[in-house]
């Protein structure tokens, strides 16, 4: 259930970056928002990826979930961000593009956990 969830989460977030991306090349051109959809769509196909490799228990499972909800939080901080002060002037809260940030930095360092923690239970 928590995989569906987060695997519908990154659908959501793809088509967000899609419909970022298309507002960035169509919109006004005052508005600025610099990696935000691409932030959106890397990190929903990492997610999709991530949920692959829970599923296939390829990664220690409760690290790769860590990974997989702090990318879903990270990126949608960090773009959410970036998109409110491009469309309305206004950031969603003070210092959420730098928390998104760090959250999807410590995400990615949860994956690296996650494949070593399997590789030293399957050689012991």
């Amino acid at each position: 259930m928590a995989l569906t969830i987060l695997i519908a989460l990154a659908g959501l977030m793809g088509a967000s970056g899609v419909m970022l991306a298309a507002a960035g090349a169509h919109g006004t051109p005052r508005v600025d928002l610099g990696g935000a959809p691409y932030m959106l769509l890397f990190h929903a196909a990492a997610i999709l990826g991530g949920a692959a490799l829970a599923h296939q228990a390829v990664v220690a499972r409760p690290l790769i979930f860590l990974a997989l909800i702090g990318w879903v939080v990270g990126a949608s901080l960090f773009a959410g961000d970036i998109a409110a002060r491009g469309f309305i002037g206004h950031r969603l809260f003070p210092m959420a593009a730098p928390t998104g940030g760090i959250l999807l930095i410590a995400a990615w360092f949860a994956v690296v956990v996650a494949a070593l923690a399997t590789l030293l239970q399957r050689a012991a």
